[in-house]
C-alpha cells in the first residue's frame, strides 16, 4: 500500500481519499484539543496559510489515546478548532493511532517512519511529512513546533 491508497472520514462525515492530495506536500498530524501542545494548531494553521497556494496540505486526526485529551465528538472538535485556533486545514474523525484499533493510515506511516521507539506514537502532535510523490519522508516529534518544520517544508515545496 501507498499513501494515496488510503482514505479517511472527515469531521463532516465524508470519505476523503488521500489520492486527492497527489502532487502536494502533506503533513499528517494526530491532534488533541486539551493538550499542552494544542497551541500547535496555531502554528500549523500559519504554515498552511503561508504555503497552501504552493502545494502544502495539512491533515489533522484527533486522537483520545493520550490522557483523554480529545474527549469531544466531531462537532465539539470542529467548533474548538475553528473558534480557538481558526483552523481551515482538513480535519478528520477521531482515530486511534496505536494498538489493535489503530487507524490503517497511521499503521502505514509508523511502519514507513518508525522513529526511535519502534513505531509507537508517544503523544499528541506527531507530524508525518509526505512528499509530492506520496512518500513518507520525515517524522517530527510532538515537541517540534510547526515553526521549526518550516525550512524543511520549503525545500519539499
Amino acid at each position: 500500500m501507498k499513501f494515496y491508497d488510503y482514505s479517511a472520514r472527515t469531521l463532516q462525515g465524508k470519505e476523503k481519499k488521500m489520492s486527492d492530495y497527489e502532487g502536494k506536500v502533506v503533513i499528517v498530524v494526530n491532534t488533541a484539543s486539551k493538550c499542552g501542545l494544542t497551541p500547535q494548531y496555531e502554528g500549523l494553521e500559519k504554515l498552511y496559510e503561508k504555503y497552501k497556494d504552493k502545494g502544502l496540505e495539512i491533515l489533522g486526526f484527533p486522537c483520545n489515546q493520550f490522557a483523554n485529551q480529545e474527549p469531544g465528538n466531531s462537532k465539539d472538535i470542529s467548533e474548538g478548532c475553528l473558534i480557538n485556533y481558526g483552523v481551515t486545514f482538513q480535519m478528520f474523525d477521531k482515530v486511534d493511532v496505536n494498538g489493535a484499533n489503530a487507524n490503517s493510515l497511521f499503521k502505514f506511516l509508523k511502519k514507513k517512519l518508525p522513529g526511535i521507539l519502534g513505531g509507537k506514537i508517544i503523544w499528541n502532535f506527531n507530524k508525518f511529512v509526505i512528499d509530492k510523490q506520496g512518500r513518507p519522508v520525515k517524522r517530527f516529534w510532538p515537541f517540534t513546533t510547526p515553526e521549526k518544520m518550516e525550512k524543511y517544508i520549503q525545500k519539499l515545496l
